[in-house]
Order: structure tokens, then sequence, then C-alpha cells
């Protein structure tokens, strides 16, 4: 595929990274984070963010020397074999695709306010549909309609934090100060360093998704210049804007009262009287999760042609063209049989489905830095010397043993054991997949 000199900017690859990570995981499950591990949660995030700087910096060097399609999927098959790649591919594919059609599930109960009369399933359909049709309109025209509503997310967390200083510091007179709030009554370390390891997982959700610049990568004029400036934006944003917003809300109210049902931005608004403010965030929750869906359906596209092309996916998803049409309809199609599931198959059975999602980007960003290990050690520097994560290859051994012990705790976090053991036996049947299909070429 060429690269177009209208393709995406820096900003527009940020925005569409924004567009994925900043979804319903921060403005409603950060919640789950939060109480997990108190004020601590601020460690969390920060620690999460500084693995993201290295999965991203490690992803970039790759995409440097190479804005190949299937960016760590192929740079994986390159580095470890067919199989590695087949099975990241796949896991990757069918994680975000069950994760998408809960997403639709989610977005399709909040809308059913404002229109009572028609069905969930029959919503979630409709915005799968919507969704699969907008990426067929190509990168820069989703680009243009992601950086718009990626923006809407951006200011929603900037409104709340200024709202909340205000709150907190009474800087507008004849208005008293909350100062540390709810914070004196908050023990900082409330569950010790097992509150902010039970934490990570959430707060690697609430990251997820900025794998998308690598995916995107391959639409953009300049990749040399294009993918640090916006893996720099991105990391620098997303840091910035989670640490602050969670650090002005701990003061507003107390982590006992957060549950999973209620975003936590809506609730300390609720309970400082601010209903207007909390009824713009509910508003806000809904474009959130329909951008995640739009640029999580963006790199579904690419992925899947990228599998087509080294005859891993049926031949008739394989497509020439600039936009992966029939990537994308592929993928969206699937979104709308696993939407399909959650309304057939017993609740159970359905959770066991879903809960592989989670665990299909950590075992993602998992081969991205083992890959970039190798990478590194075979190939050294990228052409153009563009050598970017800092105190290799320490670093990259940091983060992969965190990653390693955050799907390791998987069990010890209330209904995460099951997402484990689904993410697991994913592998296994991708596996198996790949060698029944070897086995076929090979007879014929």
């Amino acid at each position: 595929m060429k690269n177009n000199e209208a393709g995406l900017s820096a900003w527009g690859l940020t925005m569409m990274a924004l567009g994925t990570v900043v979804g319903g995981s921060f403005f409603l499950g950060s919640a789950i984070a939060i109480r997990a591990s108190g004020p601590a949660v601020i460690i969390a995030y920060l620690l999460g963010g500084g693995l993201v700087y290295l999965i991203l910096f490690a992803l970039s060097e790759m995409t440097v020397a190479d804005a190949d399609p299937g960016s760590f999927r192929t740079f994986a098959e390159r580095e470890f074999g067919p199989l590695v790649g087949f099975i990241v591919g796949w896991v990757y594919w069918t994680g975000l695709v069950l994760a998408m059609s809960s997403e639709a599930t989610a977005v399709a109960l909040f809308l059913r306010v404002w229109f009572p009369k028609i069905s969930v399933s029959l919503l979630g359909m409709l915005i799968i549909i919507g969704i699969t049709l907008l990426n067929l309109l190509g990168a820069e025209r989703l680009s243009k309609l992601e950086s718009g509503l990626a923006a809407i997310k951006l200011l929603a967390i900037v409104g709340f934090i200024v709202i909340a200083f205000v709150l907190v510091t009474g800087v507008i007179p004849d208005m008293a100060a909350i100062g540390i709030g709810q914070l004196k009554n908050e023990p900082l370390f409330p569950r010790g360093i097992s509150g902010i390891a039970g934490s990570m997982l959430i707060v690697m959700f609430t990251y997820a998704g900025f794998e998308i610049i690598g995916l995107a990568a391959s639409e953009t004029p300049d990749p040399d210049h294009t993918v640090p400036r916006a893996i720099t934006y991105t990391v620098l944003g997303l840091v910035g804007l989670y640490t602050v917003a969670i650090a002005l809300l701990l003061p507003l109210i107390s982590t006992e009262e957060l549950t999973e049902e209620v975003s936590p931005f809506v609730a300390a608004l609720q309970a400082k009287g601010i209903n207007w403010a909390a009824g713009i965030m509910n508003i806000v929750l809904v474009t959130a999760i329909l951008s995640t869906m739009l640029a999580a359906t963006f790199g579904l596209g690419r992925m899947i042609r990228s599998l087509a092309d080294e005859g891993y996916a049926p031949v008739w998803v394989k497509d020439k063209t600039d936009v992966p049409y029939r990537g994308i309809i592929f993928s969206g199609v699937a979104m709308l049989l696993a939407l399909g599931m959650s309304f057939i198959l017993p609740k159970k059975v359905y959770l066991f489905l879903i809960s592989s999602g989670g665990f299909s980007l950590l075992f993602t960003y998992l081969i991205i830095l083992a890959t970039h290990y190798k990478f590194r050690k075979c190939e050294g520097c990228p052409p153009r010397g563009n050598c970017q994560l800092i105190g290799y290859p320490y670093t990259s051994w940091i983060a992969i043993i965190l990653l390693i012990a955050i799907i390791g705790s998987m069990p010890l976090i209330k209904g995460q054991g099951l997402g484990l053991i689904a993410g697991l036996s994913l592998v296994a049947f991708y596996s198996l997949c790949y060698f029944i299909s070897k086995h076929k070429k090979n007879n014929t």
C-alpha cells in the first residue's frame, strides 16, 4: 500500500490514538482502580504511563524501520516465526472484536434512556453498522471525525479539572475551598502494595488502545518523524490528564462511595450538587465509547488485512486498496456476531469469552516488547538511527517483567481470573488452528 502525502499527520495520529485510549474504561472503569488502591491510584497511573511510554517507543523503533500496515503482528512474525505472527494477530483481533461488541452494548444501554422504545439488541446492531460504515470513509476523513470526537472527550476531562480545581481551591470569591476534603479520612495506602498491584490491570485497560499508532503508521507520509512525535504527544497528554483529573477527584468523594455502575466523575460532581455538569459527563461517556469503537475498528480492518496478506485469513478478505474495505466489513460482521452471542449464550459462557479481551491486549504488549528486544539485539538501531527507547535493554526487561506480573496477578483480582483462563484458551485455540491449517497446506 502506498503512503499518501495527504495521510495522517502527527496530530491526526495522536487524536486517533487518544480516540482509542480515552474511553469508557477511564470515564467509567477508573472507579474500580480507585477503590482497589485508594489515593495511591495516582502511583498506579504514573507506573502505567511509564509502561505505555516504553511499549510505544519500542513499537516506534520498529515502525520507523518499516511502517508495515501489519505493525506488531508483522514484526513478531519476522523475529519469532509464522506461529507467533499468526497467534498474536488473531488473539488481538478477536479480543478487540469481543471488547467492542461489549462497548456497543454499553452504549445501547446509555442511549436507551433517550430511545426507550428501541431494544438494546437493535440499538447495538445499529451502532456497530454505523461505526463500520464510517470506517469505510478512509483514514484521512476518519481522522478528522475522530479528532472532533477525541476533542470532546479531552475537553470534558479538562472541564472536570477546571470545576474540580475551583471546588478544591475556592479561587472564586465567596466560595469555600474544599481543600483536601475526603482525603482527610483516606489512608494513602489502604491496601498496601497489593492495592496498587490490584489496580494495575484496570489502569492498563484505561491506557489500552495506544498501539493503534503502529497500525496507522503506514498511512502517514513521514513515519520517521510523525510516529515519534505522535507518541510523545500521546503519552504526555494521557499521563498528564489522567493523573491531574484523578488527583482532583479524590478530595471530592470518598473512594468507598464509588461503584462501577456510575462514572466516578459524575458521582463526584453529583456529590457536590453540580447535577448539570454530571448530565453533560453522561453524554460525554457515550461519545467516548463511540469514539473508541471508531478507532478500534480502524485497527481491526488493518490487522485482518495483514493476516489475509500472509494467507492466515480467508482469501476473500484480501484487499489491495488504500482502505481495507473487506477487512473492515469482515470485522464489523464479527462484532455483530459477538453482539448476538451476548444475547443468545448463557451469561457465564459469554463472560468467559469477553474476559479474554483484557488478556489479549496485555499479551499483545508483551509480544511487542519481546519482539523489540530481539529486533534491537539482531538489527541494532533502525536504519535512520532512531533509537528512541531509553535504557535498552534494561528498560525492556523491566517492562516485560512488569507485564508478566500484571498478567500473573489476574487471578488475585475478583472477576479477572476468568480473563486469564479465557485468554490462555484463546492462545491455545489459535495455536491449534495454525497447526491444522499448516497440515492442510502440506497435504495439498
